[in-house]
């Protein structure tokens, strides 16, 4: 088990660094909760003076491995807006965007803003009413395409989202 642990540290830690949320120098981001399926990952960027978190689930698709994503959640350093942060894997179909269905609805689809040498990046403005679909609901599909014709459909537990959001600093 502590092989796998320390794993799924890294790659939160790779995530996290590509989507700006670390340092690469401060990489190592400690895992300070577990909120169900979600772990709360800290660090301090350089040259601020407290700490940054963000709730982190890394997921694949259950018929093919080899597509996962990254899911973080967080507030922004000026506790102005609240994120919804997705690392997609390259390959993906970029115009058909990333899809959301939370508990068998149609949230809707989000462009992806940009790729980096591991995957490409959606992100989305979290407003109270989504918090409240995705703190309230059971599970989440993500969707995400590499043909116009073929979506995958990748799930996200929603179990411990409400209870790590509410203790994001």
């Amino acid at each position: 088990m502590q092989p796998i642990l320390g794993l799924v540290v890294r790659t939160v830690a790779v995530a996290a660094v590509a989507l700006g949320l670390m340092s690469p120098a401060l990489s190592q981001g400690v895992v300070k909760a577990q909120y169900g399926d979600w772990q709360m990952s800290c660090d301090t960027p350089p040259g601020a003076s407290f700490e940054q978190c963000a709730l982190i689930q890394n997921v694949s698709a259950e018929d093919q491995p080899n597509v996962g994503l990254s899911v973080i959640v967080l507030k922004t350093a000026d506790k102005q807006a609240r994120l919804l942060r997705v690392l997609a894997p390259l390959g993906v179909l970029l115009p058909n965007g990333l899809g959301l269905n939370i508990d068998g609805a149609n949230i809707g689809r989000v462009a992806f803003v940009r790729c980096l040498p591991n995957g490409c990046v959606a992100e989305v403005v979290l407003d109270d009413d989504l918090i409240t679909k995705l703190t309230t609901g059971k599970s989440a599909i993500f969707f995400v395409f590499k043909t116009p014709e073929e979506g995958i459909g990748i799930p996200v537990s929603l179990n411990g989202f409400g209870d790590g959001f509410a203790q994001l600093p």
